[in-house]
């Protein structure tokens, strides 16, 4: 009797040894193993914004091994942006941040296929953009964006992670189609100037690696099928306080875009329905830069006499703190209250940080005063120069 050979052949591992190696400590893990591993180098994800929070989330994936990275920012690097978006160092300044983003990420993992698309999400870009992906990450700093990207996600059916930052508190939330969307949570936009930027309202860059690293999470929960994600529950993170806590939503049925009877079948005009603009626009887009004053020329005028000091803040900022001898006129009360400033005398209007006064001296300028000047850096570097406040 003539035993037959039999011929196995032979199939190609589904990591190579070096992943095995690089992967080891979370291909352990009775919820990832090799096969999790393998579909995570498959996997394709999307993160509007390389900044605050598209940084970690950027990282962690990349470390994680997930394949393709593909990030939206039409900005350059900026050195307010260091203490909080780590994907880019000093060297990187005055660079795309997708460029940045690409050179950080290959030097991290060279498993990770980087696409950058240097340019701003918009109603004409957004459907295409997303396409290619299993989960998009919103990372933006601005509510048109995040409700584009919110449209876009339901009208291709794309699961989204979102989360938001501002000052010491963060929130985090997962939208899964057919399981309601960022419109159910929040179904119009707040008012013109009622959220500050982080710019006005300041943020610290631990809080965007925590709540960075949760969309990281979340990400890779949906990609392996595994846990629970926060589907339906908005994490609220009070860093301050250290307290966390969880609401539940639900979808709503007349939601206009995720609903029984959408009526929302194509992305609209989003800076239009927020009445606001998307501040994530390149730097080449604005307007001329108004008229500055250093906060010690500012204070030369003022003891000379015969100038104006006019706060733009919040009346609670105000109470906080303010500089002596100013008339508080909230930013949002300027057009209806500008006449209480003398066209004919010199002001010094300020803010904050310089950003909301900057856009009051710029409606001055319109209607004729042609001495408004912006306190460079606002009440911040007013204070830093040591100048008095009450």
């Amino acid at each position: 009797m003539t035993a037959k050979a039999t011929t196995v052949l032979a199939q190609a591992p589904r990591l190579t040894a070096a992943q095995m190696e690089r992967y080891s400590r979370q291909t352990i893990l009775e919820e990832m193993g090799v096969d999790g591993q393998a579909k995570l180098l498959r996997s394709k994800v999307l993160i509007v914004g390389a900044g605050g929070l598209g940084s970690p989330s950027a990282l962690y994936l990349a470390a994680a091994g997930v394949g393709t990275l593909g990030i939206v920012d039409g900005d350059q690097v900026d050195l307010t942006n260091l203490h909080r978006q780590i994907l880019h160092g000093t060297p990187a300044l005055g660079r795309p941040k997708t460029e940045s983003a690409r050179q950080t990420i290959a030097g991290l993992n060279p498993d990770v296929t980087v696409v950058p698309y240097q340019t701003v999400l918009t109603s004409a870009n957004a459907l295409d953009v997303l396409g290619p992906y299993d989960v998009v990450i919103n990372g933006s700093d601005n509510f048109p964006t995040r409700y584009l990207v919110n449209d876009a996600c339901v009208l291709l059916g794309k699961p989204l992670v979102d989360a938001s930052i501002l000052k010491w508190e963060g929130q985090a939330t997962t939208f899964v189609p057919g399981h309601g969307c960022y419109r159910c949570l929040f179904p119009t936009p707040p008012p013109p100037g009622a959220v500050p930027s982080c710019a006005e309202g300041g943020i610290l860059g631990a809080l965007c690696g925590y709540m960075g690293s949760h969309q990281a999470l979340e990400t890779l929960k949906l990609l392996l099928g595994v846990g629970e994600t926060l589907a339906n529950r908005l994490l609220i993170f009070d860093a301050l306080e250290g307290e966390t806590r969880v609401v539940r939503w639900n979808r709503n049925p007349e939601c206009p875009v995720c609903g029984d009877r959408p009526t929302i079948r194509a992305l609209i005009d989003y800076e239009q329905f927020c009445g606001m603009p998307a501040h994530d626009r390149p730097a080449a887009a604005a307007k001329a830069p108004v008229p500055q004053v250093a906060p010690e020329e500012a204070l030369a005028l003022l003891d000379r006499g015969g100038t104006q000091l006019v706060d733009v803040r919040e009346p609670w900022e105000y109470e906080e703190a303010h500089i002596p001898g100013c008339r508080l006129i909230p930013l949002g009360d300027v057009p209806a209250r500008y006449g209480e400033i003398d066209p004919k005398v010199p002001v010094v209007v300020y803010c904050k940080s310089g950003g909301r006064s900057a856009k009051a001296v710029a409606f001055l300028l319109e209607q004729g005063y042609d001495r408004a000047l912006n306190l460079t850096g606002g009440i911040l570097a007013w204070a830093n120069a040591q100048l008095p406040t009450e």
